[in-house]
């Protein structure tokens, strides 16, 4: 007869509770990849597979780039210290499509690449933007990358960066004789959401809309898969969960940023046919793969 000591009882029931906890947080993940992978599925089902072979038949780069270029237009970045304006800005001085480029940001960036050299720079305070107007002036297109979250900026911090400052530049812009402005969003952006991240896109989305641009293009990526400089927890356990899903299916849940900055671009070069368009997760997907040609 084998006589157990309180103690060892007690390490015996521990360790029996936390085999038992294993394995329903086992079961729990297990059920959960299930489900988004089924979530990917529907979403892709119903995402339209075909338009992306559709818009690169459509359309030729080297002709959509070519006629744009005869246009001599400019533009200004704002944000391209973020990961997405820093792709950007990389995607536009490779593509060379615009007679100049400015950066307008709280800081001037170096670069080491010759082919930067022809930046232009402007160093602005976002909380006296209007001293600083001369900057938005004789623009033809802008594309705003502005962004932070609310673990960086706080509540108020966020909504000054994501709503005050974007909306501030875009008015400016728009004084300043930009016809094209770019927004970058979010997907399920919306002014009456109960996520504050999501109804501070929502609200600065319509903010903007009011101002009366010629052309206005609304990008609402959804989670984007990028090794980021600035370390953001929650993203990076979205794109390593998402990560695997994505290369089934790349516009169910998540987008690789270069699709999204690709996007921006060839929707620059294509003609609009509405004044405000909206463009979501899956048509900017398609519109990133007619860059590939």
């Amino acid at each position: 007869m084998i006589i157990c000591t309180k103690q060892e009882t007690m390490l015996v029931s521990q360790g029996l509770f936390l085999k038992r906890q294993y394995f329903i947080y086992g079961r729990v993940l297990g059920l959960l990849t299930i489900l988004v992978a089924l979530i990917a599925i529907v979403c892709n089902h119903f995402g339209n597979s075909e338009s992306a072979s559709y818009l690169r038949m459509a359309y030729d780069m080297k002709t959509l780039e070519d006629n744009f270029r005869a246009k001599n237009e400019s533009c200004f970045i704002l944000g391209a210290s973020g990961e997405t304006g820093r792709e950007l800005l990389k995607e536009i001085v490779s593509r060379q499509i615009f007679s100049r480029i400015t950066l307008i940001g709280r800081r001037k960036l170096t670069f080491e690449d010759k082919s930067y050299q022809s930046l232009v720079q402007e160093v602005v305070d976002f909380e006296k933007l209007d001293d600083y107007s001369a900057a938005f002036q004789g623009h033809d297109v802008g594309y705003c990358c502005l962004g932070t979250t609310k673990a960086k900026a706080g509540t108020e911090g966020f909504i000054r960066v994501d709503h005050d400052y974007v909306l501030n530049s875009a008015r400016l812009a728009k004084a300043g004789g930009c016809s094209h402005f770019n927004l970058e969003s979010s997907k399920g952006a919306d002014k009456a959401s109960g996520f504050l991240y999501l109804r501070v896109k929502g609200e600065v989305e319509a903010d903007v809309e009011k101002l009366g641009f010629e052309r206005y293009s609304i990008f609402r990526p959804a989670v984007l898969l990028v090794d980021r400089q600035e370390s953001r927890p929650a993203e990076w356990l979205a794109r390593k969960f998402l990560g695997p899903l994505s290369t089934m299916f790349p516009t169910a849940m998540s987008i690789p940023i270069t699709s999204v900055v690709r996007a921006m671009v060839v929707n620059t070069l294509i003609a609009g046919e509405k004044r405000v368009e909206i463009i979501e997760n899956n048509a900017v997907y398609n519109l990133g793969k007619v860059a590939e040609k």
